[in-house]
């Protein structure tokens, strides 16, 4: 089930709603049913708050906001927690000042300890001196997420609560919500939070925080559900889990208690791998729209087609999407000349020009147009010439990629066809007579 959890309405955005949602659904992190909103419910906890106050388990507080400030710079100063002093606790509400609107407060154990048997942190116990009377509802009536979210876990039949160690002193007040309705007490699961490469807590100085970057920054979606799996968590020596198996695998036994440190290197190094297994025209689809931005261009069905039978020469070279259509836009984006790559417009100064010429030749006369014999006939016409054959074919990668690197260049020959081909070598200034 999802809940959005919106008690907080500054934070709660539409935007920041959308976020979430839009993030789970570019994971394929689906759930069932609608999604259920707190707010929506805020007057069935309301409702539970009153029944804690007619049952002596919470009270009014009419403490001002000066008097909260007061106590707790007092406690500072004295070197003690700065916790609500539980003034109004068991005053007589007939001592209420007047036109002041009072806040609900539960009643939380004075003495004793509190012990909660997590399932990844063990058994960890909290002294009840260390544990204030919070707010349920405040004076505009308002519930509190600490109210709201334990009516709401008790409602929809929530069973575990797993989640941040962050949450872990929260708990310890949940719990004792819990019993003071008499509701079955879920089962906590505090996991250790995630660490930039330095070991502090991941943060905005780290880098990408959002799901939305992370996809902007050309990650995909199995590759990110897999290193997340894995961060905290492991199945022997697993690196790549399926979703399938990490549906059957997982388990709460195997979470460490130590934050996970976040390595971009490392989820890079897993995306290469997942976009190594992905299906051409999905990639296709997916890397199509930045090349389009990129270049201002609309690529037509030819070129979707030469993506696709290049994909597979692509992939290797790839560790994200962005690198995917960065290295893939020559088969969709002539060169244009001078080239801004210096290594490979070296390729091309003289006498490259006179050997492009003669291979422009060959080619136009290549039959068929496959890979294997267009080399045949490249190196033959090298070899007639007394010339390496890098000095034929280093130039005319430089004239169909404008790059000095690319997959094999016969089978970019390939792909792009000879029209192209023959089109792109004849374009380098020189070429043709009065170019």
């Amino acid at each position: 089930m999802l809940r959005i959890e919106d008690t907080d309405r500054k934070r709660s955005t539409q935007e920041a709603i959308d976020a979430i949602l839009d993030g789970l659904n570019w994971l394929g992190l689906d759930w069932d049913g609608d999604v259920v909103f707190q707010t929506h419910n805020a007057e069935r906890h309301a409702a539970v708050a009153k029944e804690l106050i007619d049952a002596g388990q919470a009270y009014h507080c009419y403490c001002s906001p000066e008097e909260l400030k007061e106590m707790r710079e007092t406690a500072r100063a004295e070197g003690r927690p700065a916790l609500y002093d539980r003034r109004w606790r068991d005053r007589d509400p007939a001592d209420a000042p007047a036109g002041v609107d009072p806040v609900v407060r539960i009643k939380m154990p004075q003495c004793g300890k509190t012990t909660i048997s997590d399932l990844v942190q063990g058994d960890v116990t909290v002294a009840g001196e260390q544990l204030d009377d919070f707010i349920l509802l405040r004076a505009d009536g308002t519930p509190t997420y600490m109210l709201s979210v334990v009516v709401d876990d008790h409602d929809m039949g929530i069973t575990h609560i797993i989640r941040g160690d962050d949450h872990l002193n929260n708990a310890f007040r949940q719990l004792h919500l819990f019993q003071a309705l008499d509701w079955p007490v879920p089962v906590f699961g505090h996991i250790p939070l995630i660490h930039g490469a330095d070991g502090q807590k991941l943060s905005k100085r780290h880098g990408a925080l959002g799901v939305e970057e992370y996809r902007e920054m050309g990650f995909l979606p199995e590759a990110m559900r897999n290193y997340l799996l894995r961060l905290g968590w492991s199945h022997g020596d697993e690196e790549t889990i399926s979703t399938e198996q990490a549906v059957e695998w997982f388990d709460l036994d195997s979470v460490g208690r130590s934050p996970a440190r976040f390595d971009l290197a490392k989820l890079e190094s897993l995306n290469a791998h997942y976009l190594k297994e992905s299906n051409e025209n999905r990639l296709v689809d997916m890397i199509v729209p930045q090349i389009e931005n990129t270049h201002g261009i609309t690529i037509d069905d030819v070129g979707s087609a030469r993506l696709a039978n290049g994909m597979e020469g692509l992939k290797p070279r790839a560790k994200t999407l962005l690198d995917l259509a960065e290295s893939a836009a020559f088969y969709v984006v002539r060169p244009t000349f001078p080239l801004e790559n210096a290594k490979a417009a070296k390729l091309l100064k003289d006498p490259a020009v006179t050997v492009l010429g003669g291979a422009a030749a060959v080619l136009s006369s290549a039959d068929p147009w496959k890979s294997d014999n267009l080399e045949s006939a490249l190196r033959a016409y090298g070899e007639e010439n007394d010339l390496g054959f890098g000095k034929v074919a280093q130039p005319i990668r430089a004239a169909l990629t404008g790059s000095n690197a690319s997959p094999g260049l016969f089978e970019v020959m390939e792909i792009l066809g000879r029209e192209e081909t023959i089109a792109r070598i004849q374009a380098v200034p020189g070429v043709l007579p009065n170019s």
